[in-house]
């Protein structure tokens, strides 16, 4: 009976390893280079009922660093049966110069099956500067040791074909204007260089059936909807092109019994094993098939979580139970993403306790409407809490979509300048992102985009990524001063109704300033004259400012 069970044991074993084999190993790329994508296609057999599921089948490039690092990449299925031969892509973006070792695992139900044979290539050097990642409560840093500062907008969603706007519905639905291939080279030729996009059932719908309220996509049966990834493979390589870097919101994806998921109601969703892991094998796709790009720089797991949290008010989602999923969900992604992109999550207003504490969580953020005034005290009071970089995803001076913008445009406009100043004046690495993109973009109000850009490169190369606050006293106008390496910046904002005159005192050390005055809409330069620290303190006399209008000033010592 012994050597009968050992036969089936032998026998089962075998014929696993030889259903699970790893046919070959193609290199697509010729000319393998630091900081771009090498392709890798693998053709293999393997049994599955569904090879999205890492539980049944999953392949894994295994890779030796020039320096030694061990690294391992989730491969993604592309085509094929199960038990037949079918084609997997592997999508890996060299960090370093040199030579390259590797080789695939295939493993099913768990266990490695099949390894293919030591592979190499040589990836050569470029200039490109590589993935971001958080530094310090101001910037955030590249690969190369480059400071960066986020000049950011909500370009959420393109066009939809059905929009429920009330005032601005044929706006929105304005199909040539509001897509990506459009949207986003205007916003990197207005200096924006970072933005926010959301993976929902109308825009991105990797994982939604249809019919879709956008006719850019195609209603699918397979598992991962082919004209959704298409598209977003679009606007990663566009990203790319244009230098813009994005805070991709991954969502909830279709999580419901009714889509693809396996959930039954939002509480489900974060409590249910079932759902938790059916949520991993989603990240493990969107890892292995877009992760390679420098050009997400952070996965946001949800819009506002706390709006998820009550939808039902009567039986609103425990907030223990939020906290738990995130901390779970933040682990697995810094497990699995081999260059550590930073993870974030945001709330709309309502805090959920333990959420900003969690280790795996690289960035807090919140969004604010109606009270842009705050931003500024809002993120030094995170800072101090939590000790964690803030970012102020959405803000805007309206929020309700049930309101004619254009009776408060001017408010609007002047509200979308102020956020993106004190942005660039306080200890956030990613200016406040305004809502409302194609409001905007319909008044020309975009275009401002330039000065606050212009300002903020400036700011990095005088200080290296360096930014000290300085105390400034302006009466009757708002102010604010940072030095940055040499130079002394100071944003001054009149929020009254006429123009203003003000005397401005800051602290500096015992030196004399050369002063510029710039003027951000039309971006002009204007020389003032020079000024002198006397015991510890720079006095600017009689500095105007129009009415609700924004002045930065800079002193360069000499």
């Amino acid at each position: 009976m012994k050597r009968i069970c050992l036969f089936f044991l032998i026998f089962f074993l075998y014929t696993g390893n030889l259903f699970s084999q790893i046919k070959q190993v193609k290199l697509r790329s010729g000319s393998p280079a630091q900081y771009e994508r090498v392709d890798v296609d693998i053709e293999l057999t393997a049994t599955w009922k569904n090879p999205y599921f890492q539980e049944e089948v999953a392949l894994n490039m295994k890779i030796v660093t020039p320096s030694g690092q061990e690294m391992t990449l989730p491969c993604y299925y592309e085509s094929g049966n199960s038990g037949s031969l079918s084609l997997w892509k592997a999508r890996f973006t060299p960090q370093e110069a040199g030579n390259y070792q590797y080789h695939f695992q295939l493993s099913q139900k768990g266990k490695v099956r099949n390894s293919s044979r030591p592979e190499t290539f040589i990836s050569g050097a470029t200039d490109r500067t590589g993935f971001l990642h958080v530094h310090d409560h101001w910037t955030l840093r590249f690969d190369n040791g480059t400071p960066f500062r986020g000049i950011g907008e909500n370009i959420c969603w393109e066009s939809r074909d059905e929009d429920d706007s009330r005032y601005f519905k044929e706006l929105h639905e304005v199909s040539s204007l509001y897509n990506y291939d459009s949207m986003l080279p205007q916003f990197a030729g207005y200096g924006g260089n970072f933005y926010r996009i959301w993976i929902c059932s109308w825009n991105l719908p990797i994982d939604y059936q249809g019919p879709f309220n956008n006719s850019r996509y195609l209603p699918s049966d397979t598992y991962y909807n082919p004209s959704a990834l298409a598209r977003m493979d679009r606007v990663v390589e566009l990203s790319e092109s244009l230098d813009l870097y994005m805070m991709l919101t991954l969502g909830q994806g279709g999580y419901l019994q009714k889509d693809r998921g396996v959930a039954t109601s939002d509480e489900d969703f974060f409590i249910n094993p079932k759902a938790r892991q059916w949520y991993k094998n989603r990240l493990r796709y969107i890892v292995a098939r877009w992760g390679y790009s420098p050009s997400i720089a952070m996965w946001e797991f949800f819009n506002e979580v706390d709006n998820v949290q009550y939808r039902d008010n009567d039986h609103p989602v425990p907030g223990q139970y939020i906290v738990d999923w995130h901390t779970e969900m933040a682990a697995y992604l810094k497990q699995i993403d081999p260059y550590q992109h930073i993870v974030t999550t945001s709330i709309s207003h309502r805090d959920i306790e333990g959420l900003n504490s969690i280790p795996d969580m690289d960035i807090n953020q919140k969004h604010i409407y109606n009270h842009t005034e705050v931003i500024p005290a809002e993120i030094s009071q995170y800072i101090n809490d939590f000790g964690k970089p803030y970012i102020i995803g959405e803000f805007g001076y309206e929020w309700d979509w049930s309101k004619n913008f254009n009776d408060f445009a001017a408010g609007m406009d002047i509200d979308f300048k102020r956020g993106l100043w004190y942005g660039l004046f306080s200890p956030t690495p990613v200016t406040p992102m305004s809502w409302w993109w194609e409001f905007f973009d319909n008044r020309g109000t975009n275009a401002y985009f330039r000065g606050v850009r212009e300002i903020s490169d400036r700011m990095l190369s005088a200080g290296k990524g360096s930014f000290v606050p300085l105390s400034v006293d302006a009466p009757g106008i708002e102010s604010f001063a940072v030095r940055c390496g040499e130079e002394i910046y100071l944003y001054l904002f009149n929020p009254v109704d006429a123009v203003f005159l003000s005397d401005v005192t800051l602290s500096g050390g015992n030196q004399k300033y050369n002063v510029q005055s710039f003027e951000p809409t039309y971006r002009i330069y204007t020389e003032l004259p020079a000024v002198s620290s006397v015991s510890g303190q720079i006095v600017l006399p009689k500095i105007p400012v129009a009415s609700m209008k924004e002045k930065v000033l800079i002193l360069t010592p000499y």
